[in-house]
């Protein structure tokens, strides 16, 4: 929170960095967002939103750079559904399923499925693309063709040339990233999505937010406690990352690559258990071998020309997320090795122009590269995933391709210099043609100069140290499951650490990743008593385990995840 004290002085200073206060300084009123407040004003959903018309659409406006509060403006996409009970309505609950890179437009909707029917009495259900997600000034790094290319191999065990192919890949895809947003790509991180969070806070009209975020959405939900304690009135956090900033976000993914292998060897013990009816092995070991044995056959033989090693990988580490895939997995692989593909090429095959896959994974690698300093040494990786897929080989090297562009990511300083060269090159097009452009050139020229003099005084941005004083926070709750893969039940508790008068509630011996309102009938009346009544059950609780899917059961049976995962994460 250094920023705090210089702000004042130094006046039109770019405080960026993740350690920085919220932009302004302290308000004069503790209650005020961290920027003037645009109307927030409700209609009719835009088709591409694909909403039905009981759902309502707005658009928030927020500054890019809060240092800059009057200055270049982003509009975000919001939706809502209103409280069917007027009389025990108590205002809006907010939603984040994750990501980074997802989007809750489709929130609204969970108002009409039974678990939500009380909730939805009680609350507005508020749903919005997060900066960059969407139609939310989207972030795009690389042609979505180019993105979805398949097939794609998926080596558990990569050779050098592989290695040496995939850093090539990803050196392209940080240089994509700068070149196509430019100036504003600093701009894209985990404190400005919580600012935002705050602007629609207020534009909602809403003194104290109610709010409910999952995976990812239980980070920047963290640092929106941090930054504004006063203005939470209740929160759910739901499937906890840990927020040591010595964790974020190298560390996390060493760890979540650990916690994958785990519940990998859970699903492979579930089929194992159920050899009778899909003959892939009676033990671990045998299911694993015809696992491989497939991957084998689509490296040489790619199932309808676009479903390879990385297509069956991305599919199958979705059995990580939710038991839910687990039987409709195995049936896939049980059928594919007895001749008949027709389940796997449904459960593998890309599908779509991959727009929305690449839009996702932009807004994810953006925040979490922005959000701290990465090794920025190749061998630090290549060393340290090395030595882990020793014990987990399963997700530890494609979790490494996936978050390795961050190795290469442009310093705020190269952001700020391209779009000094874009404002060149377009003032340039425009005085051909007799027309002004100068104040875009100073515009970036200032926000280059701002940069380096931000930098020149604290270095890189580091994380947010999230925590808040003792009772400087209303009580919230949060949901873990022991054996959740995605995010580690050891995040849940370092959460709680910081948090303190906070209430966490254990889903036992379960590693479904999200557990709000979904089979567990104990974890859902934690949470709606909580969001209903206020009532936290106290420091620790625990709930059993759900129960283990059955062979057979169609995956339309288990309720829509409220955890949205990016790039198959």
């Amino acid at each position: 929170m250094r920023a705090l004290a210089l702000y004042g002085a130094l006046g039109s200073l770019v405080l960026t960095g993740l350690a920085s206060a919220p932009a302004g300084g302290a308000a004069p009123d503790p209650a005020a967002p961290p920027a003037p407040v645009h109307p927030l004003a409700f209609g009719r959903c835009a088709g591409v939103e694909h909403l039905p018309a009981s759902v309502e659409c707005g658009t928030l406006t927020v500054p890019l750079d809060y240092a800059r509060p009057h200055g270049k403006q982003i509009k975000l996409t919001v939706s809502r559904t209103r409280a069917t009970s007027s009389a025990e309505r108590q205002g809006a609950l907010v939603f984040n399923p994750g990501g980074p890179g997802a989007s809750s437009m489709q929130f609204p909707l969970y108002g009409a499925l039974p678990t939500w029917r009380r909730t939805a009495r009680a609350y507005d259900f508020v749903g919005y693309a997060p900066r960059g997600v969407g139609r939310s000034a989207p972030l795009s790094c690389q042609d979505p063709k180019d993105f979805t290319k398949a097939p794609t191999d998926s080596p558990r065990y990569p050779s050098e040339s592989f290695k040496q192919k995939k850093v090539a890949e990803a050196k392209a895809y940080a240089h994509g990233c700068a070149q196509r947003a430019g100036a504003d790509l600093p701009f894209y991180n985990s404190v400005n999505n919580a600012r935002d969070l705050d602007m629609l806070r207020a534009a909602l009209g809403e003194k104290k937010l109610t709010f409910m975020g999952a995976s990812y959405g239980t980070y920047f939900g963290a640092v929106y406690a941090t930054l504004f304690p006063g203005h939470v009135r209740r929160m759910v956090f739901d499937s906890v990352v840990n927020p040591d900033p010595r964790q974020i976000w190298y560390q996390n993914n060493l760890d979540q690559s650990v916690a994958f292998e785990r519940r990998w060897g859970d699903w492979l013990r579930w089929v194992a258990k159920h050899d009778a009816t899909y003959h892939l092995g009676s033990d671990k070991q045998a299911v694993q071998h015809s696992y491989d044995t497939v991957i084998q056959r689509l490296r040489h033989a790619p199932v309808n020309g676009k479903i390879g090693p990385g297509q069956l990988q991305a599919a199958y580490l979705k059995t990580g997320y939710n038991d839910a895939f687990w039987p409709m997995r195995a049936e896939a692989l049980s059928k594919y090795l007895r001749g008949d593909a027709q389940l796997l090429i449904a459960q593998a095959l890309p599908s779509g122009d991959g727009q929305g896959e690449e839009n996702a994974n932009a807004v994810y690698t953006a925040v979490e590269c922005n959000d701290s300093a990465w090794p920025r040494n190749w061998h630090v990786w290549d060393r340290d995933n090395t030595a882990l897929a020793r014990t987990a080989p399963f997700e530890t090297w494609d979790n490494a391709w996936m978050n390795l562009p961050c190795a290469f990511w442009p310093e705020r300083r190269q952001s700020a210099q391209a779009g000094v060269e874009e404002a060149i090159r377009t003032t340039t097009q425009r005085a051909v043609k007799g027309a002004s452009a100068g104040d875009a050139l100073a515009h970036a020229s200032q926000q280059a100069a701002d940069t380096d003099l931000d930098d020149a005084l604290y270095g890189r941005g580091r994380p947010l140290d999230i925590r808040t004083e003792p009772g400087a926070l209303p009580p919230v709750l949060l949901l873990a499951a022991e054996r959740d893969a995605a995010t580690p039940y050891p995040g849940a508790l370092e959460l709680q650490r910081r948090l303190p008068g906070s209430s966490l509630v254990t889903e036992r011996a379960a590693g479904t990743h999200g557990i709000a309102y979904g089979e567990n009938l104990c974890v859902n009346a934690y949470v709606e008593t909580y969001l209903l009544r206020g009532q936290v059950p106290g420091h620790r609780s625990y709930c059993g385990p759900r129960a283990e899917p059955v062979p057979g059961q169609p995956l339309q049976r288990a309720r829509p995840t409220l955890v949205q995962q990016v790039k198959g994460r």
